[in-house]
């Protein structure tokens, strides 16, 4: 259901060369836009797959409700696929690298969705932790029910307008996300070595509210903060308004045990060459 769902969002993104966009409907492209993403980076990607911090039950659902309406598929088939990329990073069974299967314009291709329309869509198995959680579940397969809905509610509440803008920034979200996959493994910064070729890209950083830190979420995954770097051998901050948002809701007594490698352990996987991977056929590697 998930790729019927981009597929028709981007066809539904034409309305708006018929109705126009009003400054209201601007804005709830970009209110849908920003708080979709976070739902997305902060709930599916640092609580429930990477359990970066920890976050009451109703805050998780919560989180995965919104996030689902993304048009992202449920919480089963999110975690299910992103540890699947993190164990084999660019290499043959990373469902979505942008150096295999396929490399160069058609690499970027496969990662910046392609992939969804292969039969790659479908994850080897589902995570247990999710499964054991009868309302994830429930919610998985059912994610579509939310997507609806909110398309219902953009079409009360301003007819085809604010249909068509719901429909744009469904698909700009889409493929905001999916610049983590492509774009965010081809080009940018690597302040820590990895055996893989994420990187760190302030352009997918700004689009995807910090993910775009790569380079940092694969040498630390566990890390509920993406925004670090090395500069002259010393730890340095980097905008991240996805653990911004984590610490506020640490602050409101919502979030805890955030997660946060030392500095010891940042120095100490600092990449000292910083320099592009050499390639193994389709592949990078650590030299």
């Amino acid at each position: 259901m998930g790729p019927t769902l981009i597929i028709i969002s981007h066809i539904g993104s034409l309305l708006v060369l018929v109705t126009g966009l009003s400054w209201g409907a601007i804005a709830w492209i970009i209110g849908l836009y920003l708080i979709r993403m976070l739902a997305t980076t902060a709930i599916y990607h640092r609580l429930l797959t990477h359990r970066s911090y920890q976050a009451p039950k109703l805050l998780l659902w919560i989180g995965c409700i919104i996030g689902s309406s993304a048009g992202q598929m449920g919480p089963s088939w999110w975690k299910a696929h992103h540890l699947c990329h993190h164990q084999h990073a660019d290499r043959d069974r990373d469902p979505h690298s942008p150096y295999t299967p396929l490399a160069g314009a058609l690499g970027f291709y496969w990662s910046q969705g392609g992939w969804l329309l292969s039969p790659h869509f479908f994850p080897e198995k589902l995570p247990q932790d999710v499964e054991r959680d009868g309302f994830l579940q429930l919610l998985d397969r059912w994610h579509f029910l939310p997507t609806l809905a909110l398309a219902a509610l953009s079409y009360a509440i301003g007819n085809l307008e604010y249909l068509g803008a719901f429909f744009l920034s469904t698909t700009l979200l889409f493929h905001g996300v999916q610049t983590v996959n492509s774009i965010a493994h081809l080009t940018g910064d690597r302040p820590f070595a990895t055996k893989d070729g994420s990187r760190h890209n302030g352009f997918v950083a700004f689009l995807t509210l910090g993910e775009g830190w790569h380079n940092l979420h694969h040498a630390f995954p566990s890390s509920c903060r993406h925004g670090i770097t090395i500069r002259s051998g010393k730890i340095a901050y980097l905008p991240d308004p996805t653990f911004r948002f984590i610490q506020m809701l640490q602050w409101f007594q919502l979030g805890e045990q955030l997660r946060i490698p030392s500095a010891e352990d940042l120095l100490k996987r600092a990449n000292p060459e910083r320099e592009q991977l050499p390639m193994v056929g389709n592949t990078p590697v650590q030299s």
